[in-house]
């Protein structure tokens, strides 16, 4: 049996392979002079956090308030880029009280948000850095335009509390041409007006190994990177055997020799389908198809399904990033040998 000491469902990292996806992409940035700001929601865990700093990241991205003060609690963590627009008084006097505790920057898209910001830190004793988010291909937030991103530089250089610090993006996947002319341009834009653009952030991991054809940039920001998982593979990004993070289920039921369900469902390995079939790969059985999923029930399929109730199989899923916010606790092993649980710090933490 496959880790019998483990109860299922669970959620396993191999801290090996974890760590070596880790050093792997730290040494291709420093090849080519690139800056590493790992983004942790991907493993909401403070450890791993401090391994990427160790490794020679400059600091973490986060997405959200409440998640990034998950990640500091432990101390170690004292740079942070929350890359999503920030709304709200509540949680606006929480970031305030973030700024005092580490270095922090922010970005925004509109004038709404730069106005809460320069509010609430208008009395701060250092302005608060604001990188202005550029959409440039992927349609998600950010400005539409270099000239837009010019404007709204300007804005915030305008405004008490708050400092323009550069652009950010979330670039399309195998677009880097376009999305270097898009920011070069943004970046002449800003200059023409006396602006200094002292960060270029892009990043993501689907066009990790193509970092450095955006030249402009000044640092990459990477999530599922440091686990890997089934849509990456798919994408000839990494391997099997580079995905540290897996799924352990136990077969629950044999009700027809072409299918065996196992008890973990879509609150474990999550619905995300990201174009594939099936929700998953299952180690050493690539003839078997994640069919479908309901909350605690995962249904395998194949021509003969071969298992037994009580065995146990390993899944590596679609999108690790999503399986870690579904549990409390992850499993670490390297290899064969089981280190123990780690409480996943950072899970929930949305606001």
């Amino acid at each position: 049996m496959i880790f019998p000491d483990i109860d299922t469902p669970a959620v396993l990292v191999d801290l090996d392979i974890a760590e070596a996806n880790i050093d792997r992409f730290q040494q291709h940035c420093a090849k080519h002079g690139l800056s590493v700001r790992p983004h942790i929601k991907t493993h909401k865990l403070p450890m791993l956090a401090r391994r990427q700093l160790e490794a020679g990241a400059i600091g973490i991205t986060c997405q959200k308030v409440s998640e990034a003060d998950a990640m500091i609690a432990d101390g170690g963590i004292d740079d942070v880029l929350i890359t999503f627009n920030i709304l709200g008084d509540a949680k606006l006097a929480r970031l305030r009280t973030l700024s005092e505790k580490v270095s922090l920057s922010v970005v925004a898209d509109n004038t709404e948000t730069v106005d809460g910001l320069a509010r609430f830190f208008a009395d701060a004793p250092n302005p608060l850095g604001i990188l202005v988010e550029c959409d440039t291909g992927a349609a998600r937030c950010g400005v539409t335009t270099p000239e837009q991103a010019r404007d709204l530089a300007r804005y915030i250089a305008e405004k008490p509390g708050v400092s323009f610090l550069g652009l950010m993006t979330y670039p399309p996947v195998g677009q880097e041409a376009k999305v270097q002319q898009w920011l070069v341009q943004a970046k002449h834009e800003i200059e023409e007006v006396g602006l200094p653009v002292r960060v270029v952030s892009h990043g993501g991991s689907p066009g990790m190994w193509h970092a450095q054809d955006v030249p402009v940039a000044t640092e990459y920001r990477i999530g599922t990177y440091i686990y890997n998982d089934r849509s990456l593979q798919a994408r000839d990004i990494c391997t099997w055997e580079d995905c540290a993070l897996s799924v352990l289920a136990t077969v629950i039921s044999v009700p027809a020799s072409n299918r065996a369900v196992i008890d973990a469902g879509s609150k474990v390995l999550t619905s995300d389908l990201l174009g594939l079939e099936g929700h998953g790969y299952v180690i050493g059985r690539p003839d078997i198809l994640v069919q479908g999923l309901s909350e605690e029930h995962g249904v395998l399929v194949a021509d003969k399904i071969d298992l037994k109730v009580g065995e146990r199989v390993r899944i590596v899923p679609n999108h690790a990033c999503v399986v870690t916010n579904m549990v409390d606790q992850i499993e670490t092993i390297r290899g064969d040998h089981v280190l123990g649980q780690v409480p996943v710090a950072a899970r929930g933490k949305v606001q």
